[in-house]
């Protein structure tokens, strides 16, 4: 994730985010993925996602295998393009998250995330769906601008690169499943 030098403050606008200061900017691609590398995985969460419904809002909680506390979190992320999003997050005490999770109405998306090592300070991530999405697994990484984005080569155990196809965000995803022409 990077600052919000690169984002003009009237498109930030108009995506509903009137005061950069409060937003990350993500710049991120995604591929298919075949097998999880797994020498390269220096920690695993499994996350439970409610993307709420008529919105750009996503409730999450993240468990830890290792057992630390989880972080519960209600995100909203909006496109700015394929690779680009823009989001703002508030970190939530247990009985918030409750009380909000029994209010929303959503639809629920649920992966086991591993988090990869990194030499070239990409963050690298492997998710691993369940549920409706068992047996899919995609590649995601984020760089700090979007030079680094451009200049980034997939590694060896990814295969098509689905950045472009809303499809695979979480949301399209949650939404419709596996996008027809990838089944």
């Amino acid at each position: 994730m990077s600052n919000t030098a690169t984002i003009d403050p009237s498109i930030a606008a108009q995506l509903g985010f009137p005061k950069l200061r409060y937003v990350l900017v993500e710049h991120e691609r995604r591929w298919l993925c075949s097998t999880i590398p797994t020498e390269l995985v220096r920690e695993t969460v499994e996350i439970t996602d409610l993307y709420v419904d008529g919105s750009n809002l996503r409730l999450r909680e993240e468990r830890f295998l290792s057992g630390s506390p989880p972080m519960l979190r209600l995100s909203r992320k909006v496109d700015v393009d394929a690779s680009t999003r823009l989001i703002s997050s508030i970190y939530l005490q247990p009985h918030e998250f409750a009380l909000l999770k029994g209010a929303l109405m959503g639809k629920t998306l649920r992966k086991r995330r591993h988090r990869l090592a990194s030499s070239d300070g990409v963050v690298l991530a492997v998710d691993e769906f369940d549920g409706p999405l068992a047996g899919l697994m995609t590649l995601e990484a984020e760089f700090s601008s979007v030079d680094a984005m451009r200049r980034f080569e997939a590694p060896w155990y990814t295969g098509v690169e689905v950045t472009e196809n809303a499809g695979f965000g979480g949301g399209g995803l949650v939404t419709s499943g596996i996008p027809a022409d990838f089944r």
